[in-house]
């Protein structure tokens, strides 16, 4: 009996422990359908992704973009925390980019000209005087080819030579996954982007996500009592058209001042100009010793009412702050809300704007046998 009771205890001890049902993981799972047509007849399909802690993502063919993502309060109570519009046929119009990757190169290039090996090359001016976002049907305005990966979902993308004035024949693929990682928790969640490109003549690329985020929910009024770190001592400065100088200015103890966390409003009234608010390139701090395929962290943001909060980390060196100036109530929400000024921000993690004609940034430029690879992941957690 002695014996029997010994292995009985070695047994108990040894065995795992039970799992509580509120933290008990189920498999990630991705699902497919037909959203609708382009208007060349094209269908455009939307991919759910659900993780292991029950995070939700929709991302679609057009736009490689992402349409939905869905997060819990601290109570547990699920909201979508994106910018999305009502009907897929207002993506086909011209729309703030909600949601979009967006490329060639993204963000602006200064009078739509850049030279690369002694060649001039001429692209659109969309932005006042200058180029931006890739052109006037660029890779927001193209219906990518999307597959099931495993748990992920990846879309791909051929840009011709010569498209929309860019050189090289360019194929680019976008993946989203909603990982689980211990750094969130149980209950956390991750979205993670990755890019990749091949080229077969020299060119630039410059690839982000343009998604419009409220930690609210999308349409439940506007970000300015959310809690902002960016994780940076420079910005690029710029000019009035908002084409960097070439020099980098401190952000210390200004209204560009996010080292340690404040909430956007608190210096946004200083941010003057047409149409006011922030939209400025931060230089973001990365360890001296970094190789490029390292994550660093960029920023963090909080709603202290939902107590919803993501992180940012990234292998780009730079990220676009962006408060949704330009919003006027013409683009409207799935839930019928107009989207109006500063109803969301944007944090664009890239490289610098204008780097093509800017020697001493980063450099953009992709060449035959080399791959363009950069990742970015969006962590959530309620606090």
């Amino acid at each position: 009996m002695k014996n029997f009771l010994s292995l009985l205890t070695i047994a108990l001890l040894l065995a795992p422990a039970p799992v509580r049902a509120e933290t008990r993981l189920k498999p990630p799972t991705v699902k497919k359908e037909i959203a609708g047509q382009t208007p060349d007849g094209e269908p455009v399909e939307i991919y759910t992704l659900t993780s292991a802690s029950g995070h939700t993502a929709r991302v679609m063919t057009w736009g490689a973009g992402l349409v939905e993502m869905q997060v819990p309060d601290r109570a547990g109570k699920l909201a979508d925390v994106t910018l999305a519009l009502d009907k897929l046929e207002n993506y086909f119009k011209r729309h703030p980019y909600l949601g979009c990757t967006t490329g060639r190169y993204c963000n602006r290039i200064a009078k739509g000209k850049f030279t690369l090996d002694e060649k001039t090359y001429t692209l659109a001016t969309n932005n006042g005087p200058n180029h931006l976002h890739g052109g006037v049907k660029a890779f927001d305005q193209r219906n990518w080819k999307g597959a099931i990966v495993g748990d992920a979902v990846r879309f791909s993308y051929t840009s011709p030579d010569g498209e929309e004035g860019y050189p090289g024949t360019l194929k680019a693929e976008v993946t989203y996954s909603l990982p689980q990682e211990k750094e969130t928790g149980p209950k956390g969640g991750t979205l993670r982007i990755e890019y990749r490109a091949t080229t077969d003549k020299p060119t630039v690329i410059n690839l982000t996500n343009h998604t419009y985020w409220n930690l609210k929910g999308g349409g439940e009024g506007d970000i300015l009592d959310h809690e902002l770190m960016i994780n940076a001592e420079h910005v690029t400065a710029a000019d009035a058209t908002d084409i960097p100088t070439g020099k980098l200015a401190p952000v210390a103890d200004g209204p560009l001042d996010f080292r340690t966390p404040k909430i956007i409003a608190k210096d946004f009234a200083k941010m003057t100009g047409t149409p006011g608010g922030y939209d400025i390139n931060y230089v973001l701090r990365r360890a001296a010793k970094a190789a490029p395929a390292d994550l660093a962290l960029a920023a963090r943001v909080r709603d202290p009412a939902s107590g919803r909060a993501m992180e940012i980390w990234t292998t780009e060196p730079g990220l676009q702050f962006y408060t949704g100036n330009y919003l006027d109530g013409t683009s409207t929400g799935k839930n019928g809300k107009p989207y109006l000024k500063n109803a969301a921000f944007c944090l664009e993690t890239q490289h610098y704007p204008d780097s093509p004609n800017q020697p001493s940034f980063p450099s953009t430029v992709l060449r035959p046998g080399e791959v363009y690879r950069s990742t970015t992941i969006h962590r959530f957690t309620a606090q």
